[in-house]
């Protein structure tokens, strides 16, 4: 059992199968004080950050505006800005992560291994900026 999840006080699962996923897979590097912050609360603590935003910004059009569109509007990929998840659980921080990590069905494969866990955490951040759905179903508002 990895550190990371020895100390977590969430459980991360995977999308499709609920099968519990393994972070030693991840790209090195996602180790961080925020992302141990992430594993404690299963809130991104990135989500008003700035600067985090920005960065997320970049990664998001590097590497997944291809399928997701520029402005998540959905392209092959569904769109990330709207109030619609095509997985519920999408709408917590937890949620996204574990579909980010793991992949889900279709072409969206598990992203461990082109981003560490803590630039997801940043991606994360910029879609949930970018959100223009019902706030009420904004669960990581909550």
């Amino acid at each position: 059992m990895s550190i990371q999840t020895a100390q977590a006080d969430i459980t991360l699962r995977h999308a499709l199968t609920g099968e519990v996923l393994d972070l030693s897979f991840a790209k090195k590097g996602g180790h961080t004080d925020k992302f141990k912050q992430f594993m404690q609360t299963g809130k991104n603590p990135y989500n008003s950050d700035e600067e985090a935003i920005k960065k997320g910004e970049s990664l998001y059009m590097t590497g997944c505006s291809g399928c997701h569109g520029h402005e998540a509007e959905g392209k092959l990929g569904p769109g990330l800005a709207d109030d619609y998840w095509t997985y519920p659980r999408n709408s917590t921080d937890q949620g996204l992560f574990e579909l980010l990590f793991g992949g889900a069905n279709g072409m969206m494969g598990p992203q461990y291994v082109n981003f560490s866990t803590d630039d997801m955490l940043h991606i994360m951040a910029f879609i949930r900026h970018i959100y223009k759905g019902d706030p009420k179903k904004a669960d990581w508002l909550k």
